[in-house]
């Protein structure tokens, strides 16, 4: 019910103003350069930023908010959530819950992720819910509704018996997967027609899948040869689009980095030409270690033990990936743990290896390029669309403060105050 009032709230009131606004802090951080600026205001008008600085020139009729010791920074991106998801045993809420019903927990969903300051996100993928982060995506971009700027996948794609198919069910059932279904390149690029032709952004493919760790290595069959991800990716760049994959470790890895996919989220495990080729080819890997940190904590003893002999062998290989310049994007995997909870990402990252500084452009300026908003947003500069949060304190010295926002702005519209 606090939910639904408040986005009614926001649907009636949360609207750009065509007046000048300036927004006072006791910093303002320009996270391309990590420099302070103290005091920091931004000027903003029509939903863009007009000029930054410790002072700007107020036009006659500007109003003023002074949002006290905090510092401003660009609005959070997250480039691995799931709307459609919640927590709790994802095979059967994907199979009990009508995607009806779906769509309206992923409307919450974005309306959470954008209160803790997430302004932009990428939905990978929608677990069996077809292209409904369609309907949601546009109803955002129209105003009807709050949320991030999203870029959307649809539903995602799978082989059969893979990763995200439905084993373990009476095969008489007929119980539906989580992802699109192809089995060769000729079924992959049929699919990805169809998923653009439904109005995606990109695609996500399940590249690799189901993962054990057998004497401190991780095992992960791959899904999908060279060829049929580098037709993927070939059919995605014809209408100028991308490929994201799910995959943990080799050789499905090194298959998605040589075909030239955006992205590896999870990226596990990576092998010295694969970070390589990343590093070559600026292909990001997402990390997601909040959604493992989330699962340990929540799991029976032996299931917990599992998470846990993961987390340590991703932890050691992110520092090796970090060591060979292979990019970052930050992203949570948010929706099987709450949404709006996911800015413990950032602490995590810290915690792993990266600085402060690298964590917040990992998800702001590196999202940005991920998602294809590079010069829009990600930064605080003039021109670029008025995505912006505050938190207290400063976060260079207390990564943590990102998991307090007190501010939201997106396109020049207050959302949270």
């Amino acid at each position: 019910m606090r939910n639904a009032f408040l986005i009614l709230f926001i649907v009636l009131t949360g609207k750009a103003q065509t007046r000048p606004v300036v927004l006072h802090a006791a910093r303002l951080l320009d996270v391309e350069t990590g420099r302070i600026t103290a005091p920091g205001e931004l000027l903003i008008q029509n939903g863009k930023i007009i000029s930054a600085g410790a002072t700007v020139n107020r036009s006659e009729g500007a109003e003023t908010i002074d949002l006290g010791d905090t510092t401003l920074l660009p609005g959070l991106i997250d480039a691995h959530v799931h709307l459609f998801l919640h927590p709790g045993a994802e095979d059967l809420q994907t199979v009990e819950e009508s995607v009806p019903q779906r769509t309206v927990l992923a409307v919450v969903a974005a309306h959470d992720d954008l209160m803790a300051g997430f302004t932009a996100e990428r939905d990978m993928g929608t677990e069996g819910a077809g292209s409904a982060d369609t309907a949601v995506r546009n109803a955002i971009n129209k105003g009807l509704i709050p949320g991030p700027r999203l870029r959307i996948s649809g539903n995602a794609v799978d082989i059969s018996g893979g990763h995200e198919d439905a084993i373990g069910y009476n095969p008489e059932q007929h119980v539906l997967p989580n992802a699109t279904q192809a089995n060769n390149a000729a079924e992959l690029v049929s699919v990805i027609r169809q998923q653009f032709k439904e109005g995606a952004d990109f695609i996500k493919i399940y590249e690799t899948g189901k993962d054990s760790i057998v004497s401190g290595h991780l095992t992960t069959p791959y899904q999908f040869t060279e060829a049929e991800m580098k037709a993927a990716v070939q059919e995605a760049a014809r209408t100028g689009k991308v490929i994201a994959v799910h995959a943990a470790g080799e050789p499905g890895t090194l298959y998605s980095a040589r075909a030239g996919v955006s992205s590896i989220d999870h990226a596990e495990q990576l092998s010295e030409e694969t970070m390589r080729i990343m590093k070559e080819k600026h292909i990001f890997a997402v990390p997601t270690f909040t959604i493992l940190d989330y699962f340990a904590a929540h799991a029976s003893p032996e299931r917990g033990a599992r998470y846990r002999e993961l987390i340590q062998l991703h932890e050691e290989e992110f520092r090796k990936q970090l060591a060979a310049g292979v990019p970052v994007a930050m992203g949570s995997d948010v929706g099987p743990f709450p949404h709006g909870t996911q800015a413990r990402e950032f602490v995590l990252l810290v915690r792993n290896g990266m600085t402060p500084l690298a964590a917040i452009q990992a998800g702001t300026i590196n999202g940005a390029a991920l998602l294809g908003w590079k010069n829009e947003i990600g930064a605080l500069k003039p021109g670029f669309f008025a995505d912006v949060v505050a938190v207290p304190g400063n976060p260079l010295e207390d990564i943590s403060a990102l998991e307090r926002v007190r501010f939201v702005m997106k396109g020049g519209v207050v959302y949270r105050r």
